[in-house]
């Protein structure tokens, strides 16, 4: 077997990995979304309230992040919990905070 077609083959794949994530990070409401998650897990009424997002786009945008498989849920009682269930998404959602989030002191990276 030539090395350098499976070279090719496994970083063809990974792109492809690589460019779905980066489709889903493209909405700014998700983005918004899993890096609140990042602090942990939180429901619909709460991510609501924190992020300002209205729940019919809220539910929209959890469904797309859940059948991507970048957030799992837990039920209690009614209410459906939501937190990071892929951890090259934490990653990614950490390296992005570093470079585009500003620090404490008012300044950016």
């Amino acid at each position: 077997m030539d090395t350098t077609t499976l070279n090719i083959a496994q970083m063809r794949e990974a792109a492809g990995q690589a460019t779905a994530m980066l489709r889903v990070l493209a909405n700014e409401d998700r983005l918004l979304l899993l890096c609140q998650l990042t602090q942990g897990e939180a429901c619909v009424s709460e991510l609501e309230e924190l992020l300002g997002i209205r729940q019919p786009t809220l539910s929209q945008q959890l469904s797309v992040l859940r059948n991507e498989e970048i957030v799992s849920t837990r039920r209690e009682g009614k209410k459906i919990f939501y937190q990071l269930a892929e951890g090259r998404a934490l990653s990614l959602l950490n390296t992005l905070y570093g470079l585009y989030c500003p620090t404490k002191g008012g300044t950016g990276p």
